[in-house]
């Protein structure tokens, strides 16, 4: 049931992105909006996020930066189908140029291993993409909880899974997976900015608030010393889907023992990728609802 179940999640996958890029992106404007006029959960997350971090500005601001946002969401979204349901030789036609190249290249090249940072801005399944292309390497993902997501995900992921090893992030099982990866000088990567449970992560400033952050990553660098690289795809046409990738030095600190000194590095890291373009950073996830001692000031249950 679940096999076909994912066979179904495909070919509607598949025929949504078959549909013309114009018409796709006059949905996301339009879906974009209503989303907000509704006050769904996205927008309602979206706006408070954006409260907290300062960039609401005033009434009309606001109601204009989350309708922006919330267009972007959609048209990831969008993209992600076209990219998942096409080969990947075609989809990385559409990344127009990549900065950092060597960067990646030399450190792959050094024999230490390297650990790529991902946040969620701009097309993250892109850069999986073009991660694999490049080399092969090991992801950590967390398993989704309905086994036909899983499956369907596995389905549109196949054609690269000879170059690309997904490490389910179950604790020490795949941290021991990552480390020994690492050891023999291979690539990891990871998206550093979801938030942990509670007890499996360090507090740590993220646009000026606490925010409970994976330590995984900082253990990983202070432990190997291998070279930590942030990495995301830009997109940089919204009319014509094209994309540019950036490879660029993690913040200094990243590789300290001290681990609330590492772990803010990795938030300083992300938020200065995130400052490039708000609209293209995942403000619809709520990343500030788990707060020290056990308390909640900035989410109020109407978010």
């Amino acid at each position: 049931m679940n096999t076909l179940i994912a066979r179904l999640l495909y070919v509607a996958a598949a025929c949504i992105a078959r549909i013309p890029w114009r018409l796709q992106h006059a949905f996301a404007m339009v879906l974009g909006r209503q989303l907000y006029a509704r006050n769904s959960r996205m927008a309602r997350a979206t706006v408070r996020n954006l409260e907290l971090i300062g960039a609401a500005g005033d009434a009309t601001g606001k109601r204009r930066d989350a309708i922006a946002i919330l267009q972007t969401t959609v048209m990831q979204a969008l993209e992600t189908l076209r990219i998942w349901t096409r080969p990947a030789a075609q989809n990385l036609k559409a990344i127009r140029q990549v900065h950092g190249a060597e960067l990646f290249q030399q450190a792959i090249a050094d024999g230490r291993g390297v650990i790529v940072a991902a946040p969620h801005y701009g097309n993250w399944e892109l850069l999986n993409q073009w991660l694999a292309e490049t080399t092969p390497l090991a992801i950590l993902y967390a398993p989704p909880s309905h086994p036909a997501v899983d499956a369907f995900l596995n389905r549109v992921r196949a054609d690269q899974v000879d170059r690309v090893t997904q490490v389910p992030a179950d604790g020490p099982t795949g941290v021991r997976t990552l480390l020994k990866w690492l050891k023999n000088g291979g690539v990891v990567g990871i998206l550093p900015d979801q938030q942990p449970k509670l007890g499996e992560g360090e507090f740590a400033p993220f646009f000026g608030y606490p925010a409970l952050t994976m330590s995984l990553l900082s253990r990983l660098a202070a432990k190997t010393g291998v070279p930590v690289l942030m990495a995301y795809c830009e997109r940089v046409d919204e009319h014509n889907p094209t994309f540019e990738i950036h490879v660029e030095p993690a913040a200094d600190g990243i590789h300290s023992n001290e681990l609330d000194v590492s772990v803010a590095a990795l938030n300083a890291s992300v938020e200065r990728i995130a400052r490039r373009d708000f609209r293209q950073y995942q403000w619809t996830y709520k990343r500030f609802t788990k707060q020290i001692d056990d308390q909640n000031p900035y989410w109020p249950d109407c978010y």
